[in-house]
């Protein structure tokens, strides 16, 4: 019997690494069938914002609608791929419990495809990796993403 997921979770953040993972999603999501959903979301992580004195919500604003506008455009992208069954939301809060936790329990997620990398060493270090706690919690499966679209292992120089 094949394994066959039906609700996927992308999250992306506008990096090189979301992107390569929103491309393999659109194959995974075409492998499965037509009724596979691929839900992306972008989060805003609202304590970087605590930290700012002169806290303006036109800031959380402008965040939101560039999200919106590469979303839409990541739409537009699978609707021309074949994958009709695609939607998206910014959500705001901490990014490792919405990725892990929130959203798969209240959509029913059954597969998180997330990049491997996104944070800088000293940031992982402090905080953590939001791909390592997801992979560590979350009940559904997770996809690690990290080669490019032929599997071969991304190096600096695709970043360009």
């Amino acid at each position: 019997m094949l394994q066959r997921y039906k609700k996927i979770l992308v999250p992306v953040d506008g990096s090189f690494e979301s992107e390569l993972t929103f491309k393999k999603a659109i194959d995974v999501a075409k492998r499965n069938g037509d009724d596979t959903q691929i839900r992306l979301v972008h989060v805003v992580d609202t304590r970087a914002f605590q930290n700012i004195s002169s806290f303006d919500t036109a800031m959380v604003e402008e965040v939101t609608e560039t999200a919106k506008k590469t979303m839409e455009g990541y739409v537009k992208e699978a609707n021309e791929a074949g994958v009709k069954n695609i939607d998206f939301s910014v959500e705001y809060g901490a990014p490792k419990a919405v990725i892990a936790k929130d959203l798969p329990e209240e959509e029913g997620i059954d597969l998180i495809m997330i990049g491997a990398t996104g944070l800088n060493a000293v940031e992982r270090l402090l905080i953590g990796s939001v791909t390592e706690y997801v992979t560590r919690t979350a009940a559904c499966d997770v996809l690690v993403v990290r080669t490019d679209e032929d599997n071969k292992p991304v190096t600096k120089k695709k970043h360009k």
